[in-house]
């Protein structure tokens, strides 16, 4: 069901805030042959893509069905024929009926006086008009007297709506985009380092990128496939599938599992690390020391294509496997396994946020990077290949600022002359912590303004005390949210609130990693809900018609997807489009701006020494640094072993779960009986030794303060180890605060006990590795289980709706 199409696209530019620079092939496959649309059993089947509202990274590929005589959504299934998802679904896509009708959704446009935050009675309906006119009011008042700059744009993690709110943002003419994780530590650091070091960003080949997939000639699965510091089958983390890990497995790649949990992965791999938590770059670091002096390392490769090769061995010379073995708590035996692994051909990588959450992130993931670098797997079958956003089209990345504010205008981002990594991390961020910090004192100037879409940051980032992110936003005089549900960041702080719908009722486009498919309009919006794309599209227009081109949402569609040749709705009707891909991209010139071959950096090469970090001021080499709260330091303002005999254990936290992205997903009610509270995974030596049973409720605690959740009895970690959920909130609970933050999103989230902080780079946080106790809680302490009942009828669907 493919069909090959030849084409003639016009070369493009490079510049050094997106400093990854492709020439697409000339050549296309796309799904022509097969219907975006048609009737199956009475029903309206619309061929689409699943990304967001609600979800994920992802935008699996999905057949969505409606009524035919009603236009109602009926239900969704994974599509089959989608070369890159290929039928496959979460959960959370599944019950995504229960999202569209759920009681709770916000179906129009809302008002409420600041003075009012944090009364949910005191919400007015407003019509659009008069929502665009009241945010274009305050905003532009703003603007006239106190720059543009003072209004702050906050977007969550990576999906379709970036694009968007950056440009709506630029349109505005403010430089503030915000991502409030702190440290900005998912994600971005990896890809910042990525593009320091290579000029471009890898992912493991599973074959995702041919149209073909797995038959594609010329491809090989991966020898050895490490995951280093994620679950891919539960997160799908960064736009890769954990499906395509078993379909590797299954044809015959061994796994390599780098992580303080045995999940499903670990638990079926040739070699599982049971790492100490932060510890990653001293693994990395040995095993790259033992990979160069057992001569496992590729020559060729790194004598034509890599820069700093003895400076990066020296950096690696006292990391012998007896002192990696002491700091990360593994065998010397396993870690020499593990690099002779890594030296194995093809070797690939898939890594993931454990990287992004430790202080020094940019020099972990540099140790990392030079691994797969020095061993040759660059841009090889089933190794490492490199990938970029097909067509040029941004789906996850903002437009080019060059593009849109002068270079005064760029110069005013918080934190971007302090940071200058940030720029390479193909977002463009704001310093999370410094905005923070200037949102709380007004230094060196008040943040008086805040557009927050398609995040929730109250539940989702560290941010001791846990009022601190709720004060910031509270500071300023005015801020809009941009959501489909009601949430603790919406109810504490906003005064307008816009309704967003769901993909089912959207058209839009979806392009990652090497292909491009159509999001699909399949039933109408309910209420008067509208797309992010259309809120950002109707309201920047009225800033900056020139910015977005085209006199609907869907020419504008056409316009940012100019470099296929296609309008949107022709590119709907292909379905799919993948550009021809072909490996070793490095030796024909396609990836520098000057057509020669190489590597987009300052010295052509890949850069183990990094010339960047070395002009930042930053150390040029990967390096290793303790977390600063560890069973071997905590900072010095606290005697360590009073410190370490109060909290001796060690706490993580993120770990995805099957039945929620971050906060998403609490109020639907079959995802919630899936997992009905929030939990922690204890060792059974360590229940034992302080008392705990399954299912107990118990304070976990820190100097920060406590956080309350139910006891998992598990025998995944180490003793010496607990996991805690994140994010957690209860859209069932008041909608006030009663003393555990609006929905209680303080009670038993453990951000509220991770110590917001960046490192040198201004990317990092200590999120997965601090120090904790844990007790159980008196019978009249403990928030008790959820009365699943009570969510069933609660959050049932409005039958009124469907």
């Amino acid at each position: 069901m493919v069909k090959r199409i030849d084409m003639e696209v016009e070369q493009g530019g490079t510049n050094e805030v997106r400093p990854d620079f492709f020439r697409e092939p000339p050549v296309k496959y796309t799904g022509g042959d097969l219907p975006w649309q048609w009737e199956e059993d009475g029903l309206v089947a619309t061929r689409t893509g699943a990304w967001a509202a609600p979800g994920c990274h992802d935008g699996c590929g999905v057949i969505v069905y409606t009524d035919k005589e009603t236009g109602a959504f009926v239900k969704v299934e994974g599509d089959e024929e989608s070369p890159y998802y290929q039928g496959r679904l979460c959960a959370r896509c599944i019950a995504l009926k229960e999202a569209v009708y759920h009681p709770d959704r916000v179906l129009y446009p809302m008002r409420r006086d600041p003075r009012d935050r944090g009364k949910a009675d005191k919400w007015e309906r407003i019509t659009w008009d008069e929502a665009y006119a009241l945010i274009k009011e305050k905003f532009d008042a703003i603007k006239a007297e106190s720059g543009a700059k003072a209004v702050v744009f906050h977007l969550g993690t990576g999906r379709g709506t970036a694009p968007y709110m950056t440009r709506l943002q630029y349109a505005f003419g403010s430089v503030q985009y915000a991502y409030m994780l702190s440290g900005n530590s998912c994600y971005v650091p990896r890809v910042g380092a990525s593009n320091v070091l290579m000029g471009t960003y890898t992912v493991p080949d599973c074959s995702q990128n041919h149209y073909d997939r797995y038959d594609h000639e010329g491809w090989v699965p991966p020898k050895n496939i490490f995951i280093w510091g994620n679950n891919p089958l539960v997160s799908n983390a960064d736009g890769n599938l954990g499906h395509w890990i078993v379909d590797c497995m299954k044809r015959g790649s061994k796994l390599v599992v780098i992580d303080p949990k045995l999940t499903w992965l670990a638990a079926r791999a040739d070699l599982w690390l049971q790492i100490r938590c932060g510890t990653d770059a001293a693994l990395a670091l040995a095993m790259g020391k033992f990979i160069v002096e057992e001569d496992l390392y590729d020559h060729e490769f790194v004598e034509r294509w890599c820069y700093g090769f003895e400076e990066y061995y020296e950096a690696t010379r006292g990391w012998t496997l007896e002192r990696a073995a002491e700091v990360t708590w593994l065998p010397e035996d396993k870690i020499a396994q593990a690099a002779r692994m890594m030296a194995e051909k093809p070797t690939a990588v898939q890594w993931g946020l454990a990287l992004d959450m430790t202080m020094e992130c940019l020099a972990g993931s540099a140790a990392v990077i030079d691994l797969w670098s020095i061993t040759g797997q660059i841009d090889i079958p089933g190794g490492m290949v490199t990938v970029h956003q097909p067509f040029n089209i941004q789906t996850w990345n903002p437009p080019d600022p060059a593009e849109c504010l002068t270079p005064e205008e760029q110069r005013q981002r918080i934190g971007g002359e302090d940071f200058p990594a940030l720029k390479y991390s193909g977002v463009v961020l704001t310093q999370a912590d410094m905005t923070v910090d200037q949102m709380l004192t007004s230094r060196p100037y008040k943040i008086r303004a805040n557009w927050i879409q398609s995040t929730n940051p109250l539940s989702c980032t560290a941010q001791e005390p846990n009022t601190r992110m709720e004060q910031a936003y509270k500071n300023a005089e005015f801020n809009v949210m941009v959501d489909p549900f009601m949430t603790p960041t919406a109810q504490a702080c906003c005064d307008v609130f816009l309704p967003v719908c769901m993909y089912p009722e959207r058209n839009g486009i979806r392009s990652i990693y090497y292909h491009v498919q159509t999001t699909n309009k399949a039933c109408e919006a309910l209420g008067e809900s509208k797309s992010d794309m259309e809120i950002c599209w109707e309201l920047g227009r009225q800033w900056n018609a020139e910015m977005w081109p085209g006199e609907t949402l869907e020419e504008f569609f056409t316009f940012t997807m100019k470099e296929t040749g296609m309008t949107f709705e022709e590119a709907r009707a292909e379905n799919w489009i993948y550009p021809e891909y072909h490996y070793e991209k490095f030796r024909t010139g396609e990836q520098r701006p000057d057509g020669k071959p190489g590597f987009n950096t300052p010295t052509g090469r890949i850069e183990l020494y990094s010339t960047l970090f070395g002009q930042w001021g930053q150390r040029p080499v990967p390096h290793y640094a303790e977390p600063p709260y560890s069973p071997n330091q905590v900072p010095e303002r606290f005697d360590k072993d009073d410190y370490l005999s109060r909290y001796p254990l060690i706490m993580t936290t993120g770990a995805r779960q099957w039945a929620s992205f971050h906060s998403e997903h609490r109020q639907i009610p079959h995802l919630r009986a899936l997992h009905p509270n929030p939990e922690f995974e204890i060792a059974p030596e360590t229940a034992e030794e302080y008392g705990i049973g399954q299912g107990d409720w118990c304070w976990i605690e820190n100097h920060l303060g406590r956080v309350q959740l139910k006891a998992n009895v598990s025998p995944v970690l180490d003793p010496s180890t607990i996991s805690l959920d994140h994010a957690w909130w209860f859209p069932e609970k008041n909608p006030e605060d009663e003393g555990g933050g609006c929905y209680g999103t303080y009670l038993s989230n453990p951000n509220v006990i991770v110590e917001a902080g960046c490192g040198e780079s201004g990317f990092g946080n200590n999120c997965k590795s601090h120090m904790c106790r844990v007790r159980k809680c008196a019978p009249d302490e403990a928030i008790g289980d959820t009365d699943m009942d009570e969510i069933a009828k609660r959050f049932a669907m409005n039958e009124e709706l469907v």
